[in-house]
């Protein structure tokens, strides 16, 4: 008989590492040339020269080089779907198990944040140029990162009262606690970059008159995709993100009754599952339309919510949500043969089907560029640090080439 994993909303999905444990994890490393893990990070993390300093007991030179190359290198090691990425490319795989790359990473972030290792600073020479960056979520505050290491002075702008995005507001705190996002900001911050929270900027083109040479729109996906079922509008269906964001304000004390059903199969659908299993709900179910193996979310996930005794019944679709004195009552289901159905009593739906970017103008003029989710339509934190680490070179070069035509004339 399978057990039932008890954990509380604050606390942590995964173990962490000590120094003795993590340096015996290292040494089975193979040093290879040219190592596969490395190649294969979106963001050029490098994993093989962090832990090759760690197998020679440099935990400063091994969390140095994470801070430099992934401004976001303590929130990637815990939610980067490394079983996709670098630790599927571990030559370990062919021989028996990966080295457990964002276990050593979240150590060594830990390790530099304990001993107050001051990895990265501003140059102390300023750049001509300022920047704007529309959204505080990883891609923004990565592009922001990078110009401020380079001199530029960065201004983020952000709807929302704390910065972070996704990071702060869309992910359980048992893959993501927050001090782990805040810690990461705070060293964006201690670089000079500027934070203008709690305000919304709708138009790109309108911070390019306040005197802005470059704007950087990394705003991400805030707008809940529209739900075309009968019901959609009761009482006790929510967006994912609506929800999440309701459960990080309260710590988890959010009553949703005793009966919880999400509709989706990616990370963000496990992200409310697992929130509403550690907010106390009593049964929670996940239903998605496709196979387990079509889903999107990371199976390490999909582990975690099974653990906990959420229940997954895939190939069936909501058809309609039946009402009970304007409040849900029962979900009906169609299966993807045509011919099942299923009728399941329901306290609360949570939508987690996707979403949307809310539209900012005027990002199709000069010096104006985009990244992150609201560009690409949501990727992972890994990609979006990608994205913020080349929206900023090719900001540099297009300010380095505006800064000369201006000494030419």
């Amino acid at each position: 008989m399978s057990k039932v994993v008890k954990k509380e909303y604050l606390e942590e999905a995964v173990p962490g590492y000590n120094l003795r444990t993590a340096r015996e994890e290292a040494r089975r490393c193979l040093v290879c040339y040219d190592a596969p893990c490395s190649q294969a990070c979106p963001a050029g993390t490098d994993p093989a020269k962090f832990i090759r300093s760690l197998r020679f007991n440099n935990v400063k030179g091994a969390a140095e080089t994470i801070r430099k190359n992934n401004p976001f290198g303590g929130s990637c090691a815990k939610v980067c779907p490394y079983d996709q990425l670098c630790q599927e490319a571990c030559s370990r795989c062919g021989i028996d198990k990966p080295i457990e790359i964002g276990r050593l990473q979240s150590f060594l972030v830990e390790q530099e944040k304990a001993f107050d290792m001051k990895n990265i600073e501003a140059p102390a020479e300023k750049k001509a140029g300022k920047v704007a960056c529309i959204g505080a979520g990883p891609a923004s505050l990565t592009t922001a990162s990078q110009l401020a290491r380079q001199g530029y002075d960065v201004t983020v702008y952000d709807a929302e009262e704390k910065a972070g995005g996704m990071l702060t507001y869309g992910i359980v705190p048992a893959r993501l606690p927050q001090e782990t996002v805040d810690y990461d900001i705070k060293l964006i911050e201690d670089l000079g970059v500027k934070f203008v929270l709690g305000k919304k900027v709708e138009s790109a083109e309108a911070l390019k008159a306040e005197g802005y040479d470059a704007v950087f729109v990394g705003a991400g996906l805030w707008g809940p995709k529209t739900v075309d079922v009968p019901g959609a509008d009761a009482k006790g269906v929510y967006d994912a993100l609506d929800y999440l964001k309701k459960a990080r304000e309260t710590g988890g004390a959010c009553d949703l009754g005793n009966k919880v059903i999400v509709i989706g199969g990616g990370d963000v659908a496990m992200d409310c599952a697992a929130t509403a299993k550690l907010a106390g709900a009593d049964k929670v179910m996940i239903y998605y339309r496709r196979t387990i193996e079509e889903a999107p979310a990371e199976m390490a996930e999909i582990s975690y919510v099974q653990s906990m005794g959420v229940t997954i019944t895939t190939e069936f679709a909501p058809e309609e949500i039946l009402v009970q004195d304007g409040k849900v009552s029962f979900v009906r289901f169609k299966g993807r043969d045509g011919e099942s159905e299923a009728k399941v009593k329901a306290d609360t739906i949570v939508f987690a089907i996707g979403q949307a970017a809310d539209p900012i103008s005027g990002t199709d003029q000069e010096g104006i560029f985009m990244g992150g989710d609201f560009a690409n339509g949501g990727k992972t934190v890994v990609e979006a640090v990608k994205d913020g680490k080349e929206a900023a070179a090719a900001i540099i070069d297009y300010l380095e080439k505006k800064a000369g035509v201006k000494e030419c004339q």
